[in-house]
């Protein structure tokens, strides 16, 4: 059975809040659906590697976000922001947060899924 999930509006300020609270910084650099959207999340260390995270559901019927590096997305962060800016061309209820932490830290709480 497929779990409920929050309004994506009120998970995004609460992953920003989480982020903030830890003494990093978080920007929406696109808003999208307020109930349903999906959500990119760049982590960027302020070096020039960045690392980006998607949803994805599991077979459980749980959302987890995956590592796209494994899909060869990263490190390089100019790499990062063409895939981000394409994602964002392409899907206008796509929501996409930049973290900027130099440990590269995701605050995610959901499962992540780091493939290789």
């Amino acid at each position: 059975m497929f779990e409920e999930r929050l309004p994506t509006s009120l998970w995004v300020d609460a992953l920003v809040r989480r982020v903030q609270v830890a003494g990093s910084a978080a920007f929406i650099l696109q808003k999208g659906d307020a109930s349903r959207g999906d959500v990119l999340i760049k982590v960027s260390d302020l070096r020039g590697e960045a690392v980006v995270f998607a949803p994805r559901t599991n077979m459980e019927g749980q959302r987890v976000f995956v590592d796209l590096a494994a899909q060869g997305v990263g490190p390089d962060e100019v790499e990062i922001d063409e895939y981000v800016n394409k994602a964002r061309s392409r899907d206008s209820d796509l929501w996409v947060v930049e973290i900027e932490d130099r440990e590269k830290r995701h605050f995610l709480t959901e499962p992540v899924e780091y493939v290789s």
